[in-house]
């Protein structure tokens, strides 16, 4: 096992906690050690890194300089160490990877099942969220690959695979809309709706779509969770909104039907695959994300 110098570790823990104290906790060392470690860090780099504030530290502009360096180095060792493994012509470690809700509770657990079918060795760290928050993590190197909807495109970020994911009505098999084969948001006014909160990029769409078209829905709920909408639509009837990839668990076991909006600016959405650019990956997370690659391939649409 490769180990990052420890004064990299040390600056990691404090960065990530925003208390000397508690990194000293999740290090096992003594707080006064681990604060000596720090000013003597600073006294080698001549400039403070971290601010001391009443409840903790935060990272100084240089300090932040500091801590992206550090921890592409240690990416760049975890990367050497699967390298290392490969030679030795076994697949181990760890895949940390970011996802969208959509996809967090069937595609992306059902590919991992699979894969480790064939790859026992390869653990795997998953963390849901919204796009703005799961970028940030992977350009912190908090997470080597996101799954997510909508990325705004930067030239920091190496898109991998992009799919097409038209935006769904989701009702439940009794609504007076069900039988119907698609939608336009317009066919949805007279009844209640659930929407996401505005971190949603689906929710996003709707607002602007709203905002041009000079339309109004009846909002019953908003919610900050994909599962909380489809529960709400499953209790009273109202109609919530998924990409099409999110809908699939539901329309498989009849619970809900799942209807694709015609909209312009409702079907030009994409599912994406995404890293850091530049990053070396492990060789466990370039063996997953081909696996995952062939499974977006393979989906509809």
């Amino acid at each position: 096992m490769l180990h990052p110098p420890r004064h990299f570790v040390y600056l990691d823990a404090v960065a990530r906690a925003g208390s000397i104290r508690k990194a000293a906790e999740k290090l096992h060392v003594a707080s006064t050690a681990l604060n000596r470690k720090i000013l003597e860090i600073e006294s080698d780099v001549g400039t403070p890194l971290f601010e001391r504030l009443p409840r903790g530290v935060r990272l100084t502009s240089a300090g932040e300089v500091l801590i992206a360096a550090v921890r592409r180095s240690m990416a760049d060792m975890r990367s050497a160490e699967s390298q290392i493994e490969q030679l030795r012509g076994l697949v181990r470690g760890t895949v940390r990877i970011g996802c969208a809700e959509s996809v967090a509770v069937d595609l992306i657990p059902d590919t991992i099942a699979q894969y480790q079918q064939t790859h026992p060795g390869v653990q795997f760290q998953i963390a849901a969220g919204v796009t703005g928050v799961l970028v940030a993590a992977l350009l912190a190197d908090d997470v080597e690959l996101i799954l997510v909807h909508d990325p705004v495109p930067s030239d920091a970020l190496r898109v991998i695979a992009a799919v097409p994911q038209p935006l769904c009505a989701m009702l439940r098999p009794d609504h007076p809309l069900a039988g119907r084969e698609t939608l336009r948001l317009a066919d949805c006014q007279t009844y209640t709706v659930a929407l996401g909160d505005r971190s949603f990029g689906s929710r996003r769409l709707l607002d602007a779509l709203m905002a041009r078209s000079h339309m109004t829905l009846q909002v019953a709920l908003e919610a900050s969770t994909v599962q909380t909408l489809k529960e709400f639509t499953l209790r009273t009837g109202a109609i919530s909104f998924q990409f099409q990839i999110g809908t699939q668990n539901e329309a498989r076991r009849g619970a809900l039907v799942a209807i694709p909006l015609t909209d312009r600016t409702l079907t030009n959405s994409q599912l994406v695959l995404l890293s850091r650019a530049g990053r070396t990956l492990p060789i466990a997370t370039l063996s997953f994300m081909e696996a995952l690659v062939n499974r977006l391939a393979a989906l509809p649409g």
